[in-house]
Order: C-alpha cells, then structure tokens, then sequence
C-alpha cells in the first residue's frame, strides 16, 4: 500500500517549480523588435534568433513591434510574461539613450528588464542620397556651410543614438542642418533615393549593399568596416572623437529566472564567438560580443553615463 505523507507533499510541491524550470523551453520563444523589418536591428535579430532556435530546439518567432524610436516595441517586452518565452531586442538606443530625451518613458531601462547577453557592435556611416549634391565628405561639408539649416537629414527617432550622435557631428563639424525623424532606416531609405531627406547617419548591416551598388554615397564612418573598407574615417577629415559603436543586445522582462537568461548567453557565445556564426555576423559588419548577463548590465550602465555626459555638453535636457 502506498502511504502519502505530509513530509512526501511537501517535497512534491518543492519540487514543481525546479522541474518546470528543468524542460523550458518546451514551446516557442517570442522575441521582439522594437523596429520594422529591413534595418540593421532587424538583420541582427534575425540572425541571432536563427542560431538560438538551433541551440534550443524550439522556434524562436521574430515579432516587428516599431513605433516612438523603438520604445513601443521595448515596453512590450517589459510588460510580458517573464517565463522565458518572451524576449526582445535591446540597443544602444532603447536603454541607454532613450531617458536622455524622454522623462516619461513606459519602462525602467533599467529595472524593467534583465540582461541576457550582446549580439555584437556596428559603426555609424554617414550616408547620402541625390539630395546631398556631394561627392565626398569636405564636398558635403561645404555644401552644409553654405546653406546653414537647409539640409536635412534623417533619424530613425529623437530618442536615438543615431540622433544623439548626429547632434554631436554637427558641433564637432561646425555645421547646421534640419532633422526629420522617421520609424526606421527601411522608411529612410526610399527618402534618401527621391531627395526628400540628404543625409543620415546609419549602421552598415542595413545601408551597405545600396552604397556598394551606388545608391548612396558614404562619406566617412566612425570605426574601420569590413563591409565599407574604402570608406574614410571621420578622423581622417579632423572630426575627432567621433568613433561611437551601436550595439544590439537581447533582454528579457524583469524577473525572468536567471538560469534561462544564462543558458541563452551561453547558447549564443558557442554560436557566434567562433566557427560559421562569427563570420556571419562579421559579414554584416557587426563584431560579436557575447558578455554575461552581469557584464552586458555593466555595458548598459557605462554607456548611460557616458551619454548622459555628451547630452550636457550638446545642453540637451528630457523633455
């Protein structure tokens, strides 16, 4: 006969929790974009998403969730579920960057969410289209001088590093020009071909394969390309300083269990760190950098000092 004792329940519903945690993922996984599809958030993701669905076992389904410079789609994954079965897309953008405009932001960049790792780092290259009439970067900055606040260029939002960074550009350089701000680079993009906006300052993944088949003229980047390796960088012409990085990360909402966050790390780091999915992400120009969830808080801190201090130099306050 089988006797069930009060000591035998107990140590059943102990346990409940650890073997649930033991078979995740046992469905699949959401991870959203707080983009549209086509810019260079949305290749990194797709990217990582892939090789993460190969380490799991199970799908994990990109969800394009753009709006407000990426902060609609960043709030989403701070108020789902934190199972497991939801992460999201983190930038450079959306965490750091973000309360530097906004004071109202729906999340905590901070305590909305938990780190899991970085997928990788990309420079900035600034792009132009019909409407810049340059040819190349002392052309273009010539032309900027000439016709101060005329020439526009594009963000993919005001609460961007892209943005923030063209801020900086234009007081390094001296110059002034007129900012309209889109949803993302994909929307840019068609703008840039037609003249409706000359200039922008955006990530290779995205922008490299038009300039190489002569949409767009690049005129200088912040750090040495793999996919632009012809394209002079912006200390090469007296901009110094500008060297910025954007880089593309994965969170999950606050509370998520820490050994789900770390057995994503992990699954990434042996996918991306050596072999066929380094020279992936290396063939988009973004340079893989898998820290633990620990170290990518740290990154995330770092940078939202280190952006803060620019934001005051540039006397831009959160509106």
């Amino acid at each position: 006969m089988i006797r069930t004792t009060r000591r035998s329940l107990m140590a059943a519903t102990l346990a409940t929790p650890a073997l649930a945690q033991d078979v995740w993922p046992s469905r699949p996984i959401r991870c959203i974009v707080p983009l549209p599809p086509g810019g260079g958030t949305d290749t990194a993701a797709r990217i990582a998403t892939r090789r993460l669905s190969e380490a799991l076992g199970v799908p994990v389904v990109v969800e394009n969730r753009p709006g407000a410079g990426g902060m609609v789609g960043t709030e989403a994954v701070a108020r789902a579920a934190p199972d497991g079965y939801t992460i999201g897309i983190a930038t450079s953008s959306s965490h750091p960057v973000a309360p530097i405009f906004r004071r109202d932001l729906p999340y905590d960049p901070v305590a909305s969410f938990t780190p899991i790792t970085l997928i990788g780092n990309t420079p900035y290259v600034l792009i132009g289209g019909p409407a810049a009439q340059a040819a190349d970067f002392p052309a273009l900055i010539a032309r900027i001088k000439a016709n101060p606040g005329q020439v526009i260029y594009a963000s993919v939002g005001v609460t961007t590093l892209g943005y923030l960074l063209t801020r900086q550009f234009e007081m390094l350089a001296g110059i002034e020009m007129r900012h309209v701000p889109y949803r993302g680079s994909s929307q840019v993009y068609p703008d840039l071909l037609n003249g409706t906006v000359a200039v922008m300052l955006d990530n290779p993944p995205a922008s490299a394969a038009m300039v190489r088949d002569g949409k767009f003229t690049a005129y200088a980047i912040s750090r040495p390309s793999a996919m632009l390796p012809q394209v002079p960088l912006f200390s090469s012409f007296g901009i110094q300083g500008f060297d910025a990085a954007f880089w593309y990360g994965l969170m999950g909402p606050a509370g998520m269990p820490p050994a789900v966050a770390a057995r994503m790390q992990q699954a990434l780091a042996a996918a991306f760190l050596s072999g066929p999915g380094k020279a992936e992400l290396e063939a988009v120009d973004i340079i893989p950098a898998m820290p633990t969830p620990a170290e990518f808080a740290g990154i995330v801190a770092s940078d939202a000092r280190k952006w803060r201090a620019l934001a005051d130099r540039l006397n831009i306050q959160p509106e």
